[in-house]
C-alpha cells in the first residue's frame, strides 16, 4: 500500500495547471490510482487530485465514505476514477457549504464556498473512454473543488468570507449542531 506524502499549498504542484493525460501506458496509469486510492484512504480525504501526491496530471478520484471526520453519510458513493475532466455543465442553483483540504493545513482548516448545486462533468475512464456524468451535492461539490485542484486553485481562494474560516475541531463541533 503505497501511501504518498500530500503535497502543501505553496507547492508548484499544487499551484500549476496539471498536464493533460496522453500517451500514458496503462501501467503507469493503473499505479497512479492505485496511489491516489491508498492515500486518499490513508489520509481520510473524499477526493484526491494527483497534483496533491505531485504529479502534474488531469487525474482525480472521488468516493464517498464514512472517514474519521465525516461520520454520517447518508449518500454514499463508490470510488471514481476522472481522467482529463471538463465541467461540461453547471446548474444556476448555487449552494455555499464548508469544504476542507489534505493540501491546507493537513486538513485542518475548513471554510464555506459557493458551488454549482450539480454538474455534468465529461472525462476519460482509464481505456480512453469519455463518457458524461451528472452529480449533485457532496458529490458535485468534490469534483468542483478536484478539478480546482487540476487548475491551481486551492479552496481558501474561493472562500466567501475568510472570517468563516474554522479550525478541524470548530468545524467538528459546528458539523455536530
Amino acid at each position: 500500500m503505497p501511501i504518498k506524502k500530500i503535497s502543501e499549498i505553496g507547492s508548484k504542484a499544487i499551484r500549476s495547471k496539471a498536464k493533460k493525460v496522453l500517451g500514458m501506458s496503462s501501467k503507469q496509469l493503473h499505479q497512479l490510482i492505485r496511489d491516489l486510492t491508498d492515500t486518499m484512504r490513508h489520509d481520510n480525504l473524499v477526493g484526491i487530485a494527483a497534483p496533491q501526491i505531485g504529479k502534474s496530471l488531469r487525474v482525480f478520484l472521488s468516493e464517498i465514505r464514512k472517514t474519521t471526520y465525516r461520520k454520517n453519510i447518508s449518500k454514499p458513493d463508490r470510488l471514481r476514477v476522472f481522467i482529463n475532466p471538463v465541467i461540461v455543465s453547471k446548474s444556476k442553483k448555487i449552494a455555499n457549504g464548508y469544504e476542507g483540504c489534505g493540501s491546507v493545513a493537513k486538513g485542518c482548516i475548513f471554510g464555506p464556498v459557493k458551488r454549482s448545486s450539480s454538474i455534468s462533468v465529461q472525462a476519460e475512464d482509464v481505456n480512453g473512454n469519455k463518457s458524461v456524468f451528472k452529480a449533485s451535492g457532496l458529490l458535485a461539490r468534490i469534483i468542483q473543488h478536484e478539478i480546482d485542484h487540476l487548475n491551481g486553485t486551492v479552496f481558501i481562494d474561493l472562500v466567501t468570507d475568510t472570517k468563516d474560516l474554522l479550525g478541524r475541531e470548530e468545524y467538528i463541533k459546528m458539523k455536530k449542531k
